[in-house]
């Protein structure tokens, strides 16, 4: 079997964490998140969380990919033509899901209704690929496009442009939606469960003591590094935990190329499609237990709470997919997950806004439809005792 089109895009593999990345992550939080969300919370304004974690981590991915910043993720929060284009193409996508061949083949061919819009914004993004490409050519930079228009084929030629923009275009999706919507639902379930919460901040709080000082101002003045980011063992149980409840990608199928035969005994004909629900495997009882339900980080730890451990059946927990096609980005997600948590939890306590409704939308990626909105209060820190430090 073959992974689908869909969960390759979803799932494209970013590079190992790298210093270049970290210093993208970290002046994003620090020129603008930051900046934003301390005149919401000065003025006692709301912010949708997820659409700021949406342009976070779009302007994050389009200047590691391009060396280009759109900068949408600014105080006036700008609409972008490519950011537009690529929503509103996803979302013609998933019609083609949803609805059977020869319905969205016959809208194809008529030029109407989804398919209409999706020539339309497909249009768009290959403008502005071919914008990032040409500049890019003109001035080679250390972004990913510029070392992949290096690279050679297993033929030594190098990659055509076509192949180029589809690489491009496969980090852009890879690297925008899947984290931030996670972030969002982490933060929705850490808002409703103090406890959590409160463990979370003890641990950055212990690790930032030792590598700053007992100072607590100097733990704000600048975002995690990346070292400061992989101490957090129960911040990455958290996160890990949300995506089992939550998965970015909640429903992935993959295509039979030739006959074969499931463990179970059930047979899958070549052409045949297999689909299967993320969502759901993280909400069993016979895989997860009784309180498969609950949001309980302390499940990936080990029995002294001192080390990630996760499933030890691969398939167990698939949000980054499982065997040999798991997510290669899988270590660099979650660092950045990890700064931009510590970011906001360390300076903010966020409530949800009285009336404001979280639901999930219909979509490839489990989106909020009604977006995360919050009211920020400032945190007041205090250096744990070297005994919770030494814990």
């Amino acid at each position: 079997m073959v992974d689908s089109e869909e969960d390759g895009c979803a799932r494209v593999h970013h590079e190992n964490p790298s210093p270049s990345h970290g210093r993208w992550v970290n002046r994003t939080i620090r020129t603008r998140l930051w900046i934003i969300l301390d005149k919401a919370a000065k003025d006692h304004t709301s912010v949708d969380l997820q659409d700021l974690l949406l342009r976070l981590t779009f302007d994050n991915i389009c200047g590691l990919t391009f060396g280009k910043d759109p900068e949408t993720l600014s105080i006036d929060l700008p609409e972008n033509p490519f950011a537009n284009a690529f929503d509103s193409a996803t979302e013609a996508t998933l019609q083609r899901l949803l609805y059977p061949g020869f319905l969205w083949r016959l809208k194809k061919i008529l030029h109407v209704g989804a398919e209409r819009r999706l020539r339309k914004s497909l249009q768009v993004v290959e403008n502005y690929m071919t914008e990032a490409l040409d500049a890019r050519k003109e001035t080679p930079s250390d972004d990913l496009l510029s070392r992949f228009m290096k690279k050679r084929d297993i033929d030594g030629n190098l990659f055509p442009n076509t192949v180029l923009k589809r690489i491009a275009l496969n980090f852009v999706l890879a690297g925008r939606d899947t984290s931030s919507v996670a972030l969002s639902w982490f933060f929705w379930l850490v808002m409703n469960t103090t406890r959590v919460e409160e463990k979370i901040i003890r641990e950055i709080s212990a690790v930032l003591q030792e590598t700053r000082g007992k100072d607590t101002q100097k733990w704000i003045e600048e975002p995690l590094t990346f070292d400061e980011a992989d101490r957090l063992i129960y911040l990455k149980a958290a996160l890990a935990e949300t995506l089992r409840l939550y998965p970015s990608v909640p429903q992935d199928f993959k295509y039979v190329v030739s006959d074969d035969v499931l463990p179970d005994g059930t047979a899958l004909p070549s052409g045949s499609t297999v689909t299967y629900s993320i969502y759901s495997v993280g909400r069993m009882k016979s895989i997860w237990g009784e309180d498969c339900l609950e949001f309980k980080p302390e499940r990936w730890l080990s029995a002294g709470g001192d080390r990630f451990e996760p499933p030890k059946d691969g398939y167990k927990f698939v949000a980054f997919n499982g065997g040999p096609r798991t997510c290669l980005g899988k270590d660099l997600a979650y660092l950045q997950m990890k700064s931009v948590v510590s970011a906001v939890l360390l300076r903010y306590r966020l409530s949800l806004v009285p009336g404001h409704r979280v639901e999930q939308k219909m979509s490839l990626t489990l989106f909020m439809k009604n977006g995360l909105k919050v009211y920020l209060k400032p945190r007041q820190l205090v250096a744990p005792p070297k005994s919770a430090v030494s814990a």
